[in-house]
């Protein structure tokens, strides 16, 4: 695989298997409902465990714009492949909801509360509040990188990251923080997700909570670009 193939193969296993996850604990009928935080929080771990897996020798499986600007902030990747690698993820991430909608189309369909099924593709705050909901997000987002930088290998310019490492962080925060926002701490996973709810042909579906959807691409960035430059403070 090229590196941008890559990215997208592997950002759409992740939002198949993330997603998926939500739509088995969320949606009516399932052989998952009711499963809970850690179902979701378990399963998305385990997400990232699978398409790190299969994107790291092509691309470094970055699957997060959060990631691949941080490591071009800290020199580890260089600026000319950001973008490709953005579209890459953008697109594996609507890639990968379509195929959450089509494995689940018979549950969306039984399913009458249309939050839960916007909820399948896009994380939505505990308690509305734009200053606290962006705080969690950056906070997240701020560990997450700073583990990240420390579990890049020094020796690949591509910033290789091990999964079960990565995995295992992505769990500790879901467990930790997760429940203020749904712990987005991807832009990618989160926009394209719900760029797809909207253009879904979903049975009475709500609208897509586009005055929300700043916050999950916005404070992952920041906390990304932060937990960049600390890095090479300490560094």
């Amino acid at each position: 695989m090229s590196p941008v193939i890559g990215e997208f193969i592997g950002t759409a296993v992740l939002v198949t298997l993330g997603d998926g996850v939500v739509a088995n604990v969320m949606l009516h009928k399932t052989k998952g409902s009711n499963g809970g935080l850690i179902s979701i929080t378990l399963g998305w771990a385990v997400a990232v465990f699978v398409a790190v897996f299969i994107s790291n020798k092509a691309s470094g499986a970055h699957l997060n714009p959060a990631v691949t600007i941080a490591l071009a902030c800290a020199h580890k990747f260089s600026w000319n492949l950001v973008l490709s690698y953005l579209l890459a993820q953008l697109l594996g991430a609507m890639t990968g909801a379509v195929l959450v909608w089509l494995s689940y189309e018979q549950h969306f369909n039984e399913t009458t509360d249309a939050t839960l099924k916007l909820a399948v593709f896009c994380t939505a705050p505990s308690i509305r509040s734009a200053v606290h909901n962006f705080v969690t997000e950056f906070i997240g987002t701020f560990i997450f990188i700073l583990a990240v930088l420390y579990i890049v290998a020094p020796s690949n310019s591509l910033g290789a990251l091990d999964a079960l490492p990565v995995a295992l962080v992505v769990l500790s925060i879901g467990l930790s923080l997760g429940g203020p926002t749904g712990y987005a701490i991807n832009p990618a996973r989160d926009l394209g997700p719900r760029i797809i709810h909207s253009l879904l042909p979903i049975k009475n579906k709500r609208d897509s909570d586009w005055k929300y959807s700043w916050i999950p691409v916005v404070a992952p960035i920041a906390g990304a670009v932060v937990a960049a430059y600390v890095w090479m403070l300490l560094n």
